[in-house]
């Protein structure tokens, strides 16, 4: 009876896979991999000749039989186009499948963007919760945000290039421009970049620099301080509304100083209309 070995691959710099890898993706007899071509250049690259098959989003149900069928002949190793298998892919299924089945699985370590990302943001690292992809349409997105406005976990979330600004910006809206974020960009690559700052700088800074690579975003958890009364954020609100401020913009500021959600201190600015 075959072992699924779920193995991690480098993010972007080569020399990060490590000996045991290396050993595993030589010895199995065939490879799943999110995608082949991807893959192939890896194994060329240490002259591993493994069988490889294709696993990804597409063909995940439809390749479930075919690679338990080959846990019965061998050991599979799966691989995704870069850093650990499982993560923000469709391994999971196939992981659970394999366990149903009564195979055994055993992960071999090694590099992970979002792990990476957090170790170096200087941010806090002691307890976070990953987000995988932040929503592609802009009312999920925000509505996500708006649940997590009170979060005091360090947040994780990769984005895409061409989302980036509009993901920036609904940060800054939601969570406070003065919210502490890392934004990391081809992390182990040669353009390998680690920016940080408030959401307000830092989406100035990609207002004037146009994004490009692949994004993880590091977002401080929310402040641990005495949550505002109610009286108090009536008083803020109005304090910043006779200074200029649209209610909108009143709200964002006096969230986030005062421990609520932004659309609970917006609702307040209705009612004293």
């Amino acid at each position: 009876m075959g072992t699924l070995y779920l193995v991690a691959t480098p993010i972007g710099n080569l020399e990060d896979l490590t000996h045991r890898a290396l050993r595993i993706l030589r010895e199995v007899d065939l490879i799943a991999a999110e995608d082949t071509r991807q893959t192939r250049k890896l194994l060329n690259h240490y002259q591993i000749s493994t069988s490889l098959i294709s696993y990804h989003e597409h063909n995940k149900r439809a390749r479930l039989k075919r690679l338990i069928n080959e846990l019965d002949q061998g050991d599979v190793a799966l691989v995704s186009d870069s850093g650990t298998p499982g993560l923000s892919d469709p391994g999971y299924l196939l992981v659970r499948a394999v366990l149903d089945a009564g195979y055994q699985v055993i992960p071999i370590p090694g590099p992970s963007a979002p792990i990476a990302a957090l170790v170096a943001s200087g941010l806090p690292t002691d307890s976070f919760i990953f987000l995988g992809y932040l929503p592609r349409r802009a009312v999920e997105r925000r509505n996500l945000l708006d649940e997590l406005t009170e979060e005091r976990r360090t947040l994780l979330a990769f984005e895409v290039r061409h989302r980036l600004r509009e993901a920036l910006e609904d940060l800054e809206t939601i969570l406070g421009p003065e919210r502490q974020v890392a934004v990391c960009r081809e992390l182990t690559k040669v353009h390998e970049e680690i920016v940080r700052g408030s959401l307000r700088t830092i989406r100035e800074h990609f207002t004037a620099v146009e994004p490009r690579g692949e994004f993880t975003l590091v977002i401080k958890g929310a402040p641990t301080g005495v949550r505002w009364d109610e009286s108090e954020v009536r008083a803020a609100l109005r304090d910043r509304m006779a200074s200029g401020l649209t209610p909108s913009e009143a709200a964002r500021e006096v969230a986030d100083k005062a421990g609520w959600k932004r659309r609970e201190v917006y609702r307040l600015t209705l009612e004293d209309t």
